[in-house]
């Protein structure tokens, strides 16, 4: 029997992170760790899906585009989408006047993701394989089908990326069987936030390193002195021979940041994680010349393939931070995987927030075992708030994220949660009131 969608329903829900300063940065000081939660209901046995992630007020703008990008698939048949995902992406992302609100970015780009990752989530609990197994069970043509290579093709075209995946073709089952053995390397945020107090740096810095944690990141750019005494706190926390990230979020100007990272060089961080404006590739550009040999990272606010496409030309980042739901969910993230493949350029994607980490585990096990065929200098981020809520939840064990096995992509939520956290009617916000 074909799998007909009958309906779509966009949940707003939010968590009060802002209470305890959970995620506080230089940029957003007080974020309430948010999700459009999008459900696929269908006439057989699964549903399907997919988040938009935000930071609280404002997630009501990204439901509403969410219920109308996923008007387009209601009364389609899975088979009918899957059987041309690059068609079924350009057609959600190409309304003649939806177009308008974009195009490729924003709150449409936002709902866009969410609803093209629910289709995902639902393909693979059909196939009874988690979303990595999905993709790394297809072959390269089946791939490259998946994939919109409008405005790209300077940077990559479909036979240079079929090119790409054939090679890794014969060995995927052994890095498969490594990955299950070791897990995929990891990072962790959970000790850096800009808002806690140098006690709990301490505390957490010390707690990841019994727990198998060899990379630390930390937030800087809201006070020069207060970031020298922070990272000072990791440091000596963290010893000389693990590694330290910073991470400005945005906070900076082109020069500012270059002077900064000046003062902040005698830390030894591998990399600044966006040193300014995410949509300023020349200005990363000129920092990353500048600043040598600290690394730039980016990618977690940049909107789409074409400005990925531009930062990798213009050699502006050393890692390429993927986000699971800022592009246009996973057929664009396979573009940008297989481009940084091309241009020599280490996957390491952005988490945190509601259920990123769940989505971005399958990411680096395809990138790993279907294009990069290496775990070298590639860190996948997590941050150790809200699995709790996820039905499976992603697992890390000695500082690497264990391979998840059950159907999907890892993003549904228990319905008790949704009822807590639904805003504004949920309880949680009724008692906050």
């Amino acid at each position: 029997m074909s799998v007909k969608i009958e309906e779509i329903s966009v949940r707003d829900i939010r968590f009060p992170t802002s209470r305890e300063r959970h995620g506080s940065d230089a940029m957003n000081p007080d974020p309430d760790y948010s999700a459009v939660y999008v459900t696929i209901h269908t006439n057989g046995n699964h549903t399907g899906n997919g988040i938009a992630f935000t930071l609280g007020r404002g997630t009501e703008l990204c439901a509403a585009a969410a219920e109308r990008v996923g008007a387009f698939i209601v009364g389609q048949t899975l088979e009918l989408l899957t059987a041309d995902m690059g068609k079924f992406w350009r057609t959600i992302t190409s309304d003649s006047q939806l177009r308008w609100l974009g195009p490729d970015k924003g709150i449409i780009h936002l709902a866009t993701a969410a609803i093209v990752n629910a289709v995902w989530d639902l393909w693979a609990k059909t196939e009874h394989k988690p979303l990595w197994k999905l993709l790394t069970d297809m072959s390269p043509k089946e791939l490259v089908r998946c994939i919109d290579f409008r405005y790209i093709t300077d940077a990559i075209t479909p036979d240079q990326a079929i090119e790409i995946l054939a090679a890794a073709e014969p060995t995927k089952p052994e890095r498969i069987a490594r990955l299950r053995e070791t897990g995929v390397p990891a990072y962790t945020t959970s000790a850096g936030w800009l808002g806690y107090s140098d006690e709990k740096i301490q505390h957490l810095c010390t707690d990841g390193i019994e727990n198998g944690w060899a990379h630390f990141k930390v937030k800087v750019g809201a006070n020069l002195e207060q970031d020298i005494h922070r990272l000072q706190l990791v440091r000596d926390a963290i010893g000389p021979d693990l590694t330290l990230m910073t991470d400005a979020n945005q906070v900076w100007d082109v020069a500012e940041a270059i002077e900064y990272m000046g003062h902040l060089a005698r830390f030894e961080p591998w990399w600044i994680e966006e040193p300014t404006s995410p949509d300023d590739i020349l200005g990363h550009a000129a920092i990353s010349k500048a600043i040598a040999p600290i690394g730039v990272a980016s990618g977690e606010m940049c909107q789409n393939r074409i400005l990925f496409k531009q930062f990798l030309q213009a050699s502006a980042i050393q890692f390429c931070q993927i986000d699971s739901c800022r592009v246009g969910g996973v057929n664009e993230v396979l573009a940008i995987i297989l481009m940084a493949k091309k241009f020599g350029v280490p996957v390491c994607p952005h988490g945190g927030g509601v259920g990123l980490c769940e989505h971005i585990q399958h990411l680096s096990i395809f990138d790993a075992v279907s294009v990069s065929q290496s775990i070298d200098d590639r860190v996948t981020e997590y941050v150790d708030h809200l699995h709790e809520h996820f039905l499976y939840p992603c697992k890390i064990d000695n500082g690497a994220y264990v391979v998840p096995e059950a159907p999907g992509y890892s993003i549904e939520m228990h319905e008790a949660s949704l009822e807590d956290y639904s805003f504004p009617d949920g309880p949680v916000w009724q008692d906050n009131q």
